[in-house]
């Protein structure tokens, strides 16, 4: 959920500030309706522990009342998407036709005649008015969780992390700006390529960075073995299985519920900073079962290496994108550049122009990462059955069940079209993964599994 933010910052900011707000974030896969306060305790998961489920799914089907509440909130969402992405590219439209950014280029320059100091004046005000004119459509969208029931944070709150996250926003931004146009005065040619260099260390900063600086800011994290030790016990037994040790170090839950109420759980980080994070909200809704599926899962990305095989493809993509950035900016410098105040690409005010060009190129490949995303998911799904088999009872209706009861917590559309499923799902829909677990039997029909032999 997390990544095509990153994405975005790295692909020139990658995208624009309303890629970070659509980031990837599938109708259901991340909240659910409010439920009964979330503890911690030992005993919460005692008490989901549950008995093998008895009654047998093989198509998720939501009842008729689930069904429509949650077709509403998917049509909803995906409303909200487009017209977001629309509102943003006609943002920086209006900066260009206005010449908001040859403004204050200006202003910096009368300030000093160092582009250093230029660039410390001109950035956090670009940064700020994009911030600001987009505020209308994270305010929408938030509206759109709490009017669900996906979101139980307030306004106050909400615009805390707005403001947290605007400022780590700036942090990232300097730092790529600065790069972008630094190259870009020592090679106009080659600048897509350089920058493309110059980027990845930086994205894998981020990545390596992201849990244990960025996530802190909005979520608690406590040790998963302290908060639920019996959980962990079983866990350990699944990673037995999987023939992997996970350090207990490396496994948090995290307090979801304060803000969100959907199950989830994920793996991020790589190297020193790689951990396995469960949501408070899975440890006191799910039964152990059901939370052992769930982190086989996770433990499918940590070890098929999905994190590092993301970053190489996610590097690959952005490479290309920054081509195409850099073969048509020239193109558009020529038609508009006069009309927009731009006096050349290594010119400050050329930024929202390339912000606009390269959310756009962004935007496009988003049904790309998606399906990117999706076959890794789907790997995932397949090693969380196979690892859990022989510890878990009935595994295959056991992983039903969570997907049905998750699906339908979280409002997922039950029915989603080719075109929708391209655009907002970089998971399997819920009926396709609802149907591979209820009938991944590789051991019943003699076969080898894929990845846990």
């Amino acid at each position: 959920m997390r990544h095509v933010r990153i994405v975005s910052l790295v692909c020139l900011l990658s995208c624009t500030l309303w890629a970070i707000a659509a980031g990837q974030t599938n109708p259901g896969e991340w909240t659910a309706p409010p439920q009964k306060a979330v503890s911690d305790s030992a005993s919460t998961m005692q008490s989901n522990a549950g008995a093998p489920p008895t009654d047998t799914i093989l198509e998720y089907a939501p009842p008729p009342q689930q069904y429509a509440r949650s077709k509403a909130y998917s049509l909803a969402h995906y409303r909200h998407f487009f017209i977001n992405w629309l509102y943003g590219f006609l943002v920086l439209l209006v900066l260009l036709r206005w010449r908001v950014a040859p403004a204050y280029r200006n202003l910096a320059e009368r300030a000093s005649s160092r582009r250093f100091v230029q660039f410390i004046i001109f950035v956090p005000l670009i940064f700020l008015t994009i911030s600001i004119l987009g505020l209308p459509s994270d305010i929408w969208n938030h509206s759109l969780e709490r009017a669900f029931g996906l979101s139980v944070q307030q306004w106050v709150p909400w615009l805390a992390d707005w403001i947290t996250n605007q400022l780590v926003m700036v942090i990232v931004g300097i730092v790529l700006i600065a790069i972008l146009y630094a190259v870009i005065r020592r090679s106009p040619r080659r600048w897509w390529f350089y920058f493309w260099l110059a980027s990845i260390p930086v994205l894998l900063i981020v990545f390596f960075l992201q849990p244990l600086v960025v996530d802190p800011l909005f979520f608690t994290f406590k040790p998963l073995s302290g908060a639920q030790p019996v959980l962990v016990s079983e866990m350990q037994k699944v990673m037995h299985r999987g023939g992997i040790e996970i350090p207990q170090a490396r496994m948090f839950v995290m307090n979801a519920s304060s803000k969100m109420t959907g199950l989830n759980a994920y793996v991020s980080g790589f190297g020193a900073s790689k951990r396995v994070v469960v949501w408070d909200n899975a440890i006191a809704k799910a039964t152990v079962p059901e939370t052992l599926f769930l982190f086989g899962h996770e433990m499918g990305h940590y070890v098929l290496l999905h994190i590092p095989k993301g970053i190489g493809i996610i590097a690959a993509m952005l490479l290309f994108l920054l081509y195409l950035g850099y073969r048509l900016s020239h193109g558009m410098l020529a038609r508009w550049g006069q009309q927009w105040g731009i006096r050349d690409l290594t010119d400050w005010a050329s930024f929202p122009m390339l912000f606009l060009l390269i959310g756009l190129l962004a935007f496009l490949a988003i049904p790309a990462f998606n399906a990117i995303s999706r076959h890794f998911e789907h790997e995932a799904d397949r090693y969380g059955m196979e690892v859990i088999h022989g510890i878990v009872p009935n595994e295959n209706q056991v992983a039903t069940h969570y997907f049905e009861k998750s699906g339908e917590m979280n409002l997922s559309d039950p029915d989603p079209n080719w075109f929708t499923k391209a655009w907002f799902f970089n998971h399997p829909t819920r009926p396709e993964r609802v149907h591979f677990v209820a009938t991944y039997d590789p051991w019943g029909k003699g076969e080898q599994p894929v990845y846990v032999k």
